[in-house]
């Protein structure tokens, strides 16, 4: 089996052949295919939104994805909740001596076909190789430029009287990391819900409705999203604790483990704060998209001279929902 060889990040014969013959071939367009040292890009808009991530997961192979289906939904994703539609990307490589090479055109592969997806062109890049033992695997640094369709959301907007919407079942991706990493078999099916936002973001802003923000509950999870979303607009959160969507695999391995459901990272959900008023209309929206049809109102803000998130049970009683606290578990994205 051929393997990634420090020449191929040499910058010569090596480096050109594994540029024509994996990246230029799966990546091919015509900003990429001129190989110069920058991308020069033709694309007249007013406003950009511009946004960077780089990703270390660790196995790069999980079920529901790979690392380059995530670096490239990642980095739409985190364009897509502030309202831009991605339209240029490019792909940094460090890569560990030893690497197969059949491994990366797989990965390139999987982001050529994400990108599709979205209508997105990845158009410049970069390979770096490192001796083996100083990296485990490989990590991909992503950059993305996406024209700003829809003004106005920010976390900074969420206010008083909103309504907390998320588009599906949280935690899916972190525990699904984490079972494939540990070799822990919990005879129940997980699987990453690893997957580009933009058809299903466009569909709710599309519908008119008022959204002052949304964020992708990636690092950190739920908690970590409404933890900051409180503290940017200064308000409580009131989260119905039965009302947040989980399957009954992650629950069962946060149960086994004690993490909570909502401390671990999702790559293809969508939290949302509307108008009270547009809720119900940002649902269906949702719930019309194969990607939303789990979609649930899960809260409500509430004025409050203390920014933070409370969960209320079944029973009605209430108590703070944390933000999750050191390293729960490292290359998850």
């Amino acid at each position: 089996m051929q393997k990634i060889l420090l020449a191929h990040g040499g910058g010569g014969e090596e480096t050109g052949a594994l540029i024509r013959e994996v990246f230029q071939k799966h990546f091919s367009n015509e900003a990429l295919n001129a190989l110069e040292d920058a991308a020069v890009l033709s694309w007249p808009t007013d406003r950009i939104a511009f946004t960077t991530d780089s990703f270390t997961v660790d196995p790069p192979f999980f079920s529901g994805g790979d690392i380059g289906k995530l670096a490239v939904a990642g980095t739409v994703n985190d364009l897509c909740v502030m309202g831009a539609r991605a339209r240029f990307l490019s792909a940094g490589f460090i890569i560990e001596e030893g690497f197969p090479l059949q491994d990366l055109e797989t990965i390139a592969v999987s982001m050529a076909r994400e990108a599709s997806l979205s209508g997105l062109s990845i158009v410049t890049g970069d390979t770096k190789v490192m001796p083996r033992g100083d990296l485990k695997g490989i990590v991909i640094n992503t950059s993305g430029v996406g024209e700003i369709l829809y003004d106005g959301l920010s976390a900074s907007a969420v206010a008083t009287g909103d309504t907390i919407i998320v588009s599906g079942t949280v935690g899916d991706h972190g525990a699904c990391i984490l079972a494939s990493r540990e070799g822990i078999d919990f005879k129940l099916a997980l699987e990453s819900d690893c997957a580009s936002l933009w058809p299903l973001v466009a569909s709710v802003l599309d519908s008119g409705a008022r959204v002052h923000a949304m964020r992708d509950p990636t690092r950190g999870g739920l908690a970590a999203v409404l933890n900051e979303w409180a503290r940017q607009s200064a308000v409580e959160i009131e989260v119905a604790e039965e009302a947040v969507p989980v399957h009954n695999a992650v629950r069962g391995a946060c149960e086994l483990l004690g993490i909570e459901p909502t401390h671990l990272a999702s790559e293809g959900r969508v939290v949302l704060a509307v108008h009270a008023a547009a809720a119900e209309a940002v649902l269906a929206a949702l719930q019309s998209h194969s990607a939303g049809e789990g979609s649930r109102v899960i809260g409500t803000v509430l004025a409050s001279e203390r920014p933070r998130v409370v969960l209320r049970s079944a029973h009605n009683t209430r108590r703070i929902m944390d933000p999750p606290s050191g390293e729960i578990l490292p290359r998850i994205c």
